[in-house]
């Protein structure tokens, strides 16, 4: 597996890994504008509530999926405790809260998409869902990506 995600990257693992962070985070950053129109908080004439919904839920449709596949191509590349376990001098605690970021991201948005799709009884909890998705989003993304700025 490791040969063929280094053959996938050009031998460039971490730089596409970042560069793929980087994205999803910007993504997860316009979703949240898009909810502003989307729940009326932020009026634009030329873009109606539910245009800006349909949009959050198109981009979502491809974030997810993009960010399963970050997250399982850096854990089958890197590991958990290798990861750890080889970082720098002084930045084995970004890479362990990384880590968890990282699966608190994937639980926090399947969570998210369960109650978009099928659990509706829940919905008043969206906002705050989607929050908790951006903020982890930008740790990941930090801890990262950050790391090289």
């Amino acid at each position: 597996m490791n040969d063929l995600i280094e053959r996938i990257t050009n031998g460039h693992v971490a730089e596409v890994k970042i560069v793929l962070t980087s994205i999803v985070t910007a993504l997860a950053l316009y979703q949240v504008a898009l909810m502003t129109v989307g729940y009326g908080k932020v009026r634009l004439p030329f873009f109606k509530p539910r245009v800006a919904s349909t949009a959050h839920r198109t981009v979502g449709d491809v974030v997810a999926p993009l960010t399963a596949l970050v997250g399982l191509v850096c854990v089958a590349y890197f590991g958990v405790s290798e990861g750890i376990d080889h970082a720098r001098d002084g930045q084995e605690g970004a890479v362990t809260l990384h880590v968890v970021a990282g699966f608190a991201l994937v639980a926090v948005l399947a969570f998210k998409i369960i109650v978009v799709r099928w659990w509706h009884a829940l919905g008043r909890l969206l906002p705050y869902l989607g929050a908790t998705v951006l903020g982890l989003f930008v740790v990941t993304w930090i801890t990262s990506a950050g790391a090289y700025l």
